[in-house]
Order: C-alpha cells, then structure tokens, then sequence
C-alpha cells in the first residue's frame, strides 16, 4: 500500500512545519460535533428556518402562498446549483466549509432586511447554494477526518445537526408566535444564533497537521479507512444509487416545506400547528443518533429500504388521517429517517468511491436537488386544483416507496460478498 513519503529536512515546506508551532488536533468527537453544528447552521437554520418562519410571513402579509412557493423553489435550485458545481471542482474541503457557514450567516441577515421578492429571491437562491456546498463538503471531511480517527461509526452524529437545528428554529418560532414576533425579527434572531454556533465550531475546521508535513506519494490510491477506493465510475450501481437518492428529495420537500401551513389548514385554532415540525426535527435528530449504532457490517441499502418505506408511511398518514395524533405520528415517522438515509447513502458513496466520493456525494446531492425543485411548484398547483394537499402528499409518499424498491432491487443485483475490503476488516455483511 502506498505512503506518503517524508519532507527532507531541506525541504522548505518541512522548515515551515518544523517552525510552526504545534496545534493539538480535534478528536473524534470533536471533529463529530463540529460537523453536527455545521449542519445545524446550514440546513437547520440556513435552509429550514423557513418552514417556520412562512406561517409568520403569510401572517404579516409579507409574502402570499405562490410567493413562499416560489421561495422555496429558488433555494431547491441554488442547492442544486451548489451541489452541481460540487461534481466539477476539488476545493480544500475546509475553505468551502467555512465558506458556507459564513454565506449562511449572511444571506439569513438578508432575509431580515427590507427589500421584498426580488432580494429575497436572491438570498434564498445564494443560501441554497452555501447549504449544499457546506453539506457536501462537512460531510466528505468529517467522514475522512473520522475513518483516519478510527471512529467511523460516529459518523451519524453529524447528521443529527439538522434535525437539532430543525427543533430550535421550530420552537423559536412558535415562542416568536406566541410573542407576537414579526417574520423578520425571527430572521435577525436566527442570525444571532447561526453566528454564536459558527464561533464554536470555526477552529475545529482545519486542515490536519499532517498534511502540511507529508507529500502523497503519486501513485497512493487507498488509505487505512477500510475503504475499497477502486475507480471513480458511473456505472449502473451508480447511477440507479443517484436516481434513488434524487427520490428521497421531491419524497421528503413537501412535508419539509409547508408542514405548519399544512397542519394549521387541517387542524384550525389548535396550538398543536406550530408544534408538528419540532416534533419532526426532534424525529430527524433520534433517527440520525440511532444511525450511530449501527455497525459498519450492514448493507447500506438494506438500511435504506427500510428508511424509505418509514418515510413514505409517515408522509401516508398525514393523508389518511389528519389529526393530532395523526400529524403527530407523520411528523415523526418522516423525521425519523430524513438525514439517518442521508448517512447511508453517503457512506454507499464512500464504499462505491472511495477517496472519489465527494464527487459523487456532489452528484448525489445535485440529484436530491432536482427532486425538491420539483416539489413546491407541484404542492402549490394541486392546491389550486384540489383545494388541499392531500394530492401532493400522495404522490411523496409514492416517490419514496418507489425508492424504497429501487433500492431492494439493487441488492439483488449487486449483492455483496459476506466479507469484502468495501467494509471496514473483517465485517460481514448483513
């Protein structure tokens, strides 16, 4: 196996180093966490925060429903965008971090300033685009940094960030309701909030030390990861993985953008409305911590098999039976699986690519961008046909257990040995 080769002591980047003081690296955990609130600040505040704050916005006679719609469209295809733009270029992966969650303070603060459709349109478009780069490039270094670490399994942490992220927008904004809040007053506290996360987290995202003291060597194709790097090749595995993952997005958008107005449409005067999408986020946060325990020997698409059909059931039920507990259950059944598939699908993308994978997680991600883009428009024309959402609803919940079977079906054709080097050593596949 190929290894990096030492610096010569002539070298000048091995006097630099040599100079440099030394900087305690982040642990396993820390580097987990880290990426955790990177994904609480992008997707949780920079993308999610949304879904609270339009009931406020429609309420200040801000926006109307086509108008949040449409909103909500532009930021689907600034992350497609994004991740689009992912597939083609190889920046450092902590430069884009930090990128993103500093675009993410920014645009949030301009969606509390003045300046109606247009501007806002543009902020949300920049702010999809900043949340799928940073989900991208949080999740390819956080994976490594914890494969080097030996901690792979605490990979499910980080994506535990989006649904904690979900669960204080969501209870901030039903607090700001109750308070009597404007719209753009929520957006300025979510600023705050994006700011002091960032703060916390920002040393962690660095560049290991080792980097700056050893040169890959040309030949190095693999590391001690467990990982098969192989080839980076769009085969039919690949392809069918991209088309399923795409699946998740338009299955999961629906329910992720207008679950509040949902619920207040159905359920009038309860205080239950403002309370169902914390319950979601509190759903995606146990789902992605519960992905923890799972060890690295189990098929990933098995997993996600299983995934997909809980969400299509939770997306079901807020159609067969919109009630409290009705949403209740919807609401935590959807949640429960939103980013522990997201996990899954990126650890198949590791294990096809290897070293490559952020590649393909970026086409992955450009993928599940197209299928939110095609989410909102199509909710909103139902409603204008049907009266409700239960149409639009429906056809999610179909989206997901078409993936549920695209996925059982990749199991039968790619089966995987009971032991193989695309698993960590020594597991078996289950």
């Amino acid at each position: 196996m190929p290894r990096p080769q030492s610096l010569e002591p002539q070298h000048p980047a091995a006097r630099v180093a040599a100079a440099a003081p030394a900087r305690r690296e982040a642990g396993p955990f820390a580097v987990a966490l880290a990426g955790l609130v990177s994904l609480a600040v992008v997707m949780g505040i920079g993308r999610f925060a949304f879904t609270p704050l339009l009931p406020m916005m429609l309420h200040d006679g801000t926006v109307t429903l086509q108008q949040g719609g449409w909103l909500a469209t532009v930021n689907y295809i600034g992350y497609f965008l994004g991740a689009a733009a992912c597939m083609f270029v190889r920046p450092d992966p902590v430069r884009m971090v930090r990128w993103g969650l500093v675009a993410t303070v920014l645009l949030t603060l301009g969606m509390a300033l003045p300046g109606g459709m247009p501007a806002w349109s543009l902020w949300r478009t920049a702010a999809g685009v900043a949340s799928a780069v940073a989900m991208v490039y949080t999740a390819a270094w956080c994976l490594q940094r914890l494969a080097e670490l030996g901690r792979p399994e605490l990979a499910g942490l980080i994506f535990c960030g989006p649904g904690l992220g979900i669960v204080v927008t969501g209870l901030g904004a039903s607090a700001m309701v109750s308070a009597g809040w404007h719209a753009d007053h929520g957006w300025l506290a979510f600023t705050v909030l994006a700011v002091m996360l960032v703060a916390a987290v920002w040393r962690i995202f660095v560049a290991p030390a080792a980097a700056a003291a050893a040169v890959p060597s040309a030949g190095a194709a693999e590391t001690d990861t467990g990982i098969d790097t192989g080839t980076a090749r769009l085969d039919a595995q690949t392809w069918m993985l991209t088309l399923a993952y795409g699946l998740a997005g338009f299955g999961y958008i629906i329910t992720a953008t207008f679950l509040p107005v949902i619920a207040r449409e159905a359920l009038p005067g309860t205080v239950w409305a403002d309370l169902f999408w914390p319950i979601f986020g509190a759903g995606v946060a146990v789902g992605a911590f519960l992905a923890t325990r799972v060890g690295m020997g189990h098929d990933n698409r098995k997993l996600l098999t299983l995934l997909y059909g809980m969400q299509a059931l939770g997306v079901a039920i807020a159609v067969v039976l919109p009630s409290v507990a009705g949403f209740a259950l919807s609401s935590l059944l959807a949640g429960l699986p939103f980013t522990a598939l997201v996990a899954f699908a990126m650890r198949e993308a590791r294990r096809l690519w290897g070293p490559h994978a952020p590649r393909l997680m970026g086409l992955m991600t450009a993928s599940y961008g197209l299928g939110q883009i095609a989410g909102p428009p199509l909710a909103t024309a139902l409603v204008a046909r049907t009266g409700g959402f239960a149409a639009s609803l429906a056809c999610a919940a179909a989206a997901l257990a078409l993936g549920a079977l695209v996925f059982a079906w990749m199991r039968r054709m790619w089966p995987l040995p009971a032991a193989g080097t695309s698993l960590s050593p020594g597991a078996k596949v289950r």
